[in-house]
C-alpha cells in the first residue's frame, strides 16, 4: 500500500491568510496615521520643500559681510475675507544678521474669523538655512470684525549657508505666506426649557 501523506487542515489555513490580512491592514492604518507627522518632521529636519527652521536664539557667530535680498510674498486662500500685505516687499539683510518685518493684515468681513499661515522659501534649497525666532504663523489667528493688526515674523540666515558651496550663487530668497481659512468649531445651540417638564408652569 501506498501512505498518503497527511491532509492540512484548511481552517487552520484560513486563520492563517485572515491573520496575515488583519496584520497588513492593522499596518497600513499605522502608517497612514504616521505618514503625517514623519513628513512634518521631515520637511523641518531638511528643509525639504523651502520648509524654514525655528530657531529659539540668535546665531552666535558673527555677522557675515555676504548680503541676501529677501522677498515678501502674501497670499490669502479663497473663502477668507482677510487683506493681507507685507510692509516692505524686499529687504538686503547680511548673513546671520536677525531682521524683524511686519504683515498688515485686515479683517474686512463684519463677522469674526480665524486662519492659520502656511509658509515656505525659494529656492526650496534655502529652507534648511532660513531660520525664524518668532513667527504669527506658529499660531492660528483670530480676528474681529474690522479688525487691523501688524504681525511681525523675526528671522535670520543662517552663517552656516557661507559654507555650502553649492549656495555660492545664491542672492535672493523669497519668503512666501498664505492665510488659509480655519473654521472654528459650531457652538451647542442650547435646548428651551419646557415649563412643565421643569416642574415650573
Amino acid at each position: 500500500m501506498i501512505s498518503q501523506a497527511p491532509r492540512k487542515n484548511p481552517r487552520k489555513s484560513d486563520l492563517l491568510v485572515a491573520f496575515a490580512c488583519g496584520a497588513f491592514v492593522a499596518l497600513m492604518v499605522g502608517v497612514s496615521y504616521a505618514a503625517v507627522p514623519l513628513y512634518s518632521w521631515f520637511c523641518r529636519t531638511t528643509g525639504f520643500g523651502g520648509t524654514t527652521q525655528v530657531a529659539t536664539s540668535a546665531p552666535t557667530t558673527e555677522i557675515s559681510g555676504r548680503t541676501i535680498t529677501v522677498r515678501f510674498d502674501s497670499n490669502v486662500a479663497p473663502g477668507l475675507p482677510w487683506n493681507f500685505e507685507p510692509e516692505r516687499r524686499t529687504i538686503d539683510v547680511k548673513i546671520g544678521q536677525v531682521v524683524t518685518v511686519y504683515y498688515a493684515v485686515t479683517n474686512e468681513s463684519a463677522r469674526v474669523t480665524s486662519a492659520q499661515a502656511g509658509y515656505n522659501v525659494t529656492p526650496p534649497t534655502a529652507g534648511i538655512y532660513f531660520e525664524k525666532i518668532n513667527c504669527f504663523c506658529f499660531t492660528q489667528q483670530t480676528m474681529k470684525p474690522g479688525e487691523k493688526r501688524d504681525m511681525a515674523v523675526v528671522f535670520y540666515v543662517d552663517p552656516k549657508l557661507v559654507k555650502d558651496t553649492e549656495q555660492d550663487s545664491l542672492k535672493n530668497i523669497t519668503l512666501s505666506y498664505t492665510f488659509y481659512p480655519v473654521r472654528e468649531p459650531e457652538q451647542p445651540v442650547a435646548e428651551s426649557v419646557n415649563p412643565e417638564k421643569s416642574g415650573h408652569i
